[in-house]
């Protein structure tokens, strides 16, 4: 079972936390991050997603050396886990209260169990976080992990100490050091008792294990800091998460060719544009909205097109499309999947329904993958809350 440890945090000494923190690297434009770092010349953007030159990685570790010297960041005086509120309204409209942890969660080899794949990941060519990992020596960005343990929320409801508040978008982000030895360990334990399951950062997790592998190299043995990686870790239950789908984009193919193949295994009916009310009526009814330019169609799957497929929608349109010659891309939100196919960006779209906590749970017992980008878990984490150093 996976090992969860605390660590001497790495944390902002200011009072505005909204100007420096930020949403997680791979979700923002260039453009939000350039104005993020004109907020403040302190903005965690400006070491976890530099900007400009081939120094840049460098550059960003040096102002990160600057900003503990001169106290902008200061390291908590013992180890910490660090609890993580997140607080909003769904799509639903439903009030929703999450809570996971901060800590250091154990970098294990691929297979090796303990820390569990989610879905197949999509090739990234860049080494980015590797090499900004390898100058700073420290993890910035938290891996989202799904715990199978049960009783993890019930220990995480007492507040700790609170160190920070930032609203952005409707959503409250709150954060508290836990520091009391017997808390500490009770946490620790209980997450150790069974598989994490990696939700959102498979890539940032696969750096963690080769930069954990360098480190070994050089030492001989032990890797220190580096035989964990910084993540946030909340229990997998229906109240504690909240799941969107990530659509479908489709491009180099005809949407002609295209609906013709998926002809083949839905029913397919034309329907109203997708509007405010399109999505829960695909959950509730229980079909995928194919959307092409000047047409929308409900795609029902016919009795038995998919026996021997698992009951996911993105497995589904493999199987479906497996003969037809297309590009597919991946894109959460209704409108910009709407505005994809209407700009011509893609040739068309699949709009699919988010996946239910039960295949979730079922995915992770069996040790089964899903298709890639089958789940978006929102509200994403903000970086910059803790920063986690590698170093000693």
């Amino acid at each position: 079972m996976p090992r969860f440890r605390p660590f001497r945090a790495l944390r902002y000494a200011v009072d505005d936390l909204a100007l420096v923190t930020a949403p997680p690297y791979d979700v923002m434009a260039e453009a939000e991050v350039r104005e993020r770092g004109d907020r403040s010349p302190h903005a965690v953007v400006h070491v976890d997603v530099p900007l400009d030159g081939d120094d840049r990685y460098e550059r960003a570790a040096e102002r990160l050396r600057a900003w503990r010297a001169d106290g902008v960041l200061v390291e908590d005086p013992a180890p910490s886990f660090t609890l993580y509120r997140l607080r909003f309204t769904d799509a639903a409209g439903a009030a929703r209260d999450l809570v996971g942890v901060l800590g250091g969660l154990e970098v294990v080899d691929e297979g090796a169990g303990g820390v569990l794949p989610h879905e197949r990941t999509t090739p990234k060519a860049s080494t980015d976080r590797l090499d900004l990992t390898r100058a700073t020596r420290a993890n910035l960005s938290p891996v989202w992990g799904l715990s199978l343990a049960t009783g993890l929320t019930a220990l995480l409801r007492e507040p700790g100490e609170v160190l920070g508040r930032v609203v952005e978008d409707g959503v409250e982000h709150v954060v508290e050091r836990v520091d009391d030895p017997a808390r500490v360990a009770a946490i620790a334990a209980a997450v150790a008792v069974d598989d994490v399951l990696v939700a959102d950062g498979h890539h940032r997790y696969a750096v963690s294990r080769t930069y954990r592998d360098e480190v070994r190299a050089v030492t001989g043995g032990d890797a220190g800091p580096a035989e964990e990686t910084l993540a946030f870790v909340g229990e997998l239950v229906p109240e504690q998460l909240s799941v969107a789908a990530i659509h479908r984009l489709y491009a180099d193919v005809d949407p002609a060719v295209l609906r013709e193949a998926l002809a083949r295994r839905f029913d397919l009916a034309p329907v109203d544009p997708p509007g405010p009310g399109t999505l829960a009526a695909m959950a509730e009814e229980g079909f995928l909205t194919l959307v092409e330019p000047g047409a929308t169609w409900a795609l029902t799957p016919r009795p038995g097109a998919f026996d021997g497929v698992r009951a996911l929608d993105g497995g589904w349109l493999e199987t479906a499309l497996a003969d037809v010659a297309h590009t597919v891309s991946y894109q959460h939100g209704l409108d910009p999947v709407l505005a994809a196919v209407q700009d011509g960006q893609a040739a068309a779209a699949v709009l699919i329904r988010p996946v239910g906590i039960a295949e979730i749970e079922r995915t992770a017992r069996e040790g089964l993958l899903m298709p890639p980008k089958s789940t978006f878990f929102t509200p994403k984490l903000r970086t910059g809350f803790v920063l986690r150093p590698l170093e000693g």
